[in-house]
């Protein structure tokens, strides 16, 4: 059973951006030539959620956090580092973001914006597929991480009542 969940694990890790952004040089060279490169100091706000989405983002350097407001409650949803794509959700969907990003850390964003992804989009559809698929990958890893954390608290939940009975 543990080896079924392990190779899940695996399947939902995180790709390179080489990996992500395999395409023919002519789409490669439309990407590299749109790419803007931005830096941020720390307890910067890079993006709001709700704003409209410029692009889809890479962190070159720094590390950033990551949160949302849900039902009238403010989630920390993790951190991101160097080499992470950001907002595959914003620039595959509707273009408003997700959630908040803010750095915890002086860095730099490399950002391709959404325009250019389009047409790379055209010239080589298979790009958007497999966007698709890390995008499917990144929920998967967060709802691995949620459903470890309920448990995790519910055990020490447990722990306290069963400690409170003897």
């Amino acid at each position: 059973m543990q080896s079924a969940a392990g190779s899940g694990r695996d399947q939902a890790a995180a790709h390179p951006l080489a990996e992500l952004l395999a395409c023919p040089p002519a789409t490669a060279n439309l990407l590299n030539a749109s790419a803007r490169y931005t830096e941020f100091a720390a307890g910067e706000a890079i993006f709001r959620q709700g704003a409209h989405c410029q692009g889809l983002y890479v962190v070159v350097s720094g590390q950033l956090q990551r949160k949302a407001d849900r039902l009238q409650t403010r989630l920390v949803l993790g951190s991101v580092h160097a080499g992470d794509v950001v907002e595959l959700a914003a620039a595959l969907g509707d273009g408003l973001h997700t959630y908040t990003l803010t750095a915890q850390s002086a860095g730099s964003l490399m950002m391709l914006p959404l325009m250019s992804l389009e047409q790379a989009f055209r010239s080589h559809p298979p790009l958007r597929m497999q966007l698709l698929e890390e995008l499917a990958r990144e929920v998967s890893r967060a709802y691995v991480t949620c459903c470890a954390t309920r448990i995790a608290g519910l055990r020490r939940r447990v722990g306290r009542t069963n400690a409170a009975r003897v």
